[in-house]
């Protein structure tokens, strides 16, 4: 008799990468990926992090990596399945007067959450590439972290209950706003890093990867007591990739960075950011991270 699929509750966004997954053109006979609708796919970090909600995950790197930090059960699978380019998702208001990124200093500064991937990104280019004292900026947050234990540096305030961002940004009440997908196309709301495409550019030549914002992982008892699903997982997502690799030009920087050796150093440089932002209890490393899913994957991990 033919051994049925693990049947595995499954959160990820429809990529092209993922939309044979998702569409069932790509399959394996070990597991059947069972996918929740969840929309935006950040509604499903806490639920992961917090209680292992689901049996596969995409989770933003920096949910990862408190969640790691944390002691969650959650293993990464060395997967990235969304990166972008940051500089553009700094905004301000061009109808309220000129701002330049050496003025951010003593200004207020609107992100969804303080521990947010995409903040945390565009803090990091500020600090590092403009010399932007990142401390030194009034950090106005709507919601708290993914992970409950977490706690907001002291330079870092809660907006009052009933503000919302964008309006606050249009009313002048911030000076500039961090937003990632939802980022709004409207006239006077403007990049505040002047041909922030170029900048990015000058980014990569430093840095050769592309900043990393989700990965995917899995629950720790599924390594446990099903390790041949998880390969099989893993094995789904390579192939996921590069269907949609064949279908579009590879000249092209890769967002999408696959196994422990292109992730190795973006990953250091990830957790050095997360580090100098307050957004971690304590130290990572590489190889700790590492570590659960090399036993599993084996050198398929590679």
């Amino acid at each position: 008799m033919a051994t049925q699929p693990l049947r595995l509750k499954t959160a990820l966004k429809t990529y092209p990468h993922t939309r044979a997954l998702k569409s069932g053109e790509l399959t394996d006979p070990a597991v059947e990926l069972v996918f929740e609708d969840i929309e935006p796919i950040h509604r499903a970090f806490a639920p992961m992090a917090r209680t292992q909600a689901f049996d596969v995950s995409e989770l933003a790197i920096v949910t990862y990596l408190q969640a790691k930090a944390y002691g969650k059960p959650v293993v990464l699978l060395p997967a990235v399945v969304a990166g972008r380019f940051q500089q553009k998702c700094i905004i301000y208001n061009a109808q309220r007067g000129a701002l330049k990124v050496g003025d951010l200093e003593g200004k207020r500064i609107g992100v969804r959450a303080y521990s947010q991937t995409t903040g945390m990104w565009v803090r990091a280019i500020l600090a590092q590439t403009y010399d932007v004292p990142i401390d030194r900026i009034d950090w106005v947050t709507f919601e708290g972290a993914h992970l409950e234990e977490y706690e907001e540096p002291s330079f870092v305030r809660r907006a009052a209950p009933g503000q919302q961002l964008l309006p606050m940004l249009r009313a002048g009440e911030l000076d500039a706003a961090i937003l990632g997908n939802d980022l709004p196309d409207e006239p006077g709301l403007l990049p505040l890093i002047d041909n922030a495409a170029a900048a990015d550019r000058e980014w990569y030549d430093v840095h050769h990867y592309v900043p990393i914002n989700h990965v995917v992982v899995v629950k720790k008892s599924l390594v446990d007591e099903h390790p041949d699903a998880v390969r099989a997982v893993y094995d789904l997502l390579g192939r996921g990739k590069q269907s949609a690799a064949n279908a579009k030009d590879t000249g092209k920087p890769d967002p999408l960075l696959f196994g422990i050796d292109a992730l190795r150093g973006p990953l250091e440089e990830t957790l050095s950011f997360c580090e100098r932002q307050q957004l971690l209890p304590r130290k990572l490393s590489v190889d700790e991270i590492f570590a659960d899913c090399i036993d599993v994957l084996g050198d398929a991990a590679r």
